[in-house]
C-alpha cells in the first residue's frame, strides 16, 4: 500500500488543526488511503482536548500577553504547549486494514512505528504500560505530566504525546515529539492546580530527542527517520504529496472555526 507523506512544514495552530480536521473529513468521504503528515507550530500555542474546559486547563492571560495561541483540538487528550517539537498526524479510513479497531490497539501500532524510528538515532524508547494497577488518577491539565497506556518512554520519561478521534469509518491520530522541553514554560502556561512546584515534576517526567542524544538533530532529521520506522514497522510505502484543492478549500474555511471564541471556549462547532 502507499500512502501520501506531506512533509515537514510549520503552519498557526489554527491551520494545523484546520489542515488535520480537512484531511480526516476528505479521506473519510472518499476512502482515500492514508495520509501521513509531519508538521511545526508557529508561532507557538498550547493546544487543549476536545473535553476540556478552557478556563480550568490554562493561564489564559499568560498565554495572550507571551503571543502564544490558544487551540482546541478535534481529538480528546490534555493540554499540549507547542514549541520545538515535530508533530506527526496520522489519517487512514478502515479499508487501510493496518490498524485494530480500537483506540488502545492503534495507538500501540502507530507508537511502534514511532519507536522504530527514533532507533535509528540511537534512541531507545519503550511503551508505557497501560492501567498500571494502583496508581492514583493524574488530575493535571498537562498531556505530558504522565505517560497514558502505549505513549512513548525513554528512560522511564515520556517523549511523545498523542490524541486520537475514531469514527466508523477511520481515525485521526496526531502526536507531540519534543525536540526540547522547557518545564518552566510549561508549567507557567497550563494550570496544575492539585500540584506542587508543577514545573520540577515535568522536569523529572519529561525528556526530548535533543536531550537524549550526543549531538542536536534538525526537525527534519527528525521526520526523515519516522517516515522510515512507518515503512519498516508496516510494510508500506510513502509518496510525497500536496494538499488536494478540496482539501485546501475546506481548510481555509475550517480555520476560521479554529480562530473563533465559541469553538475554543464553548466547543460549539458552527455550520462548517
Amino acid at each position: 500500500m502507499i500512502w501520501r507523506l506531506l512533509n515537514y512544514r510549520s503552519y498557526s495552530a489554527f491551520e494545523n488543526m484546520a489542515i488535520d480536521e480537512a484531511i480526516f473529513r476528505d479521506t473519510m468521504k472518499n476512502k482515500k488511503p492514508p495520509t501521513l503528515r509531519f508538521f511545526g507550530w508557529r508561532p507557538a500555542a498550547v493546544s487543549i482536548g476536545y473535553f476540556q474546559e478552557l478556563k480550568n486547563e490554562i493561564h489564559f492571560e499568560r498565554c495572550r500577553l507571551s503571543g502564544v495561541d490558544i487551540v482546541r483540538r478535534m481529538t480528546g487528550g490534555k493540554a499540549v504547549y507547542h514549541s520545538d517539537e515535530v508533530t506527526y498526524s496520522l489519517t487512514a479510513g478502515n479499508s487501510a486494514k493496518l490498524f485494530p479497531d480500537n483506540i488502545g490497539g492503534t495507538y500501540e501500532k502507530i507508537s511502534l512505528c514511532l519507536a522504530r524510528g527514533l532507533s535509528l538515532l540511537g534512541i531507545n524508547a519503550h511503551l508505557a504500560k497501560a492501567g498500571a494497577p494502583g496508581k492514583e488518577p493524574d488530575k493535571t491539565s498537562c498531556c505530558f505530566s504522565v505517560p497514558s497506556g502505549h505513549e512513548l518512554l525513554v528512560a522511564g520519561r515520556k517523549i511523545c504525546g498523542s490524541a486520537q478521534m475514531r469514527t466508523q469509518g477511520g481515525f485521526l491520530q496526531h502526536g507531540s515529539l519534543l525536540m526540547t522541553f522547557d518545564p518552566v514554560k510549561t508549567a507557567a502556561l497550563i494550570l496544575s492546580p492539585q500540584t506542587p512546584e508543577p514545573d520540577e515534576k515535568l522536569r523529572c517526567s519529561v525528556t526530548a530527542v535533543n536531550e537524549v542524544i550526543p549531538s542536536p538533530v534538525t526537525a527534519e532529521t527528525v521526520c526523515a527517520v519516522l517516515q522510515k520506522g512507518f515503512s519498516d514497522e508496516l510494510g508500506i510505502g510513502l509518496s510525497e504529496g500536496t494538499l488536494t484543492p478540496a482539501e485546501k478549500a475546506l481548510s481555509a474555511r475550517l480555520v476560521k472555526k479554529y480562530e473563533s471564541d465559541a469553538w475554543n471556549w464553548e466547543r460549539k462547532k458552527g455550520s462548517i
